[in-house]
């Protein structure tokens, strides 16, 4: 059974923000998919099993931004 949430990101202003975090957000263990809302900063996960909010925040600030 899938889980999704979704987080808000800070300090994403263009494409290449939202590569970055999709990327390092989807090499946590058990992701499905990445969608991330630029205009939002929302970034939904899709994963197998519930995800630990701090390997999400440690993903999203390795790529450079903050979870708001």
């Amino acid at each position: 059974m899938s889980s999704t949430n979704t987080w808000t990101v800070t300090g994403m202003t263009c494409g290449h923000c939202v590569a970055s975090v999709t990327e390092e957000v989807s090499e946590i263990a058990g992701v499905e998919s990445v969608d991330v809302d630029l205009a939002t900063g929302a970034v939904t996960v899709t994963s197998t099993t519930p995800l630990e909010d701090d390997a999400v925040r440690a993903a999203v600030e390795e790529a450079g931004y903050q979870l708001a």
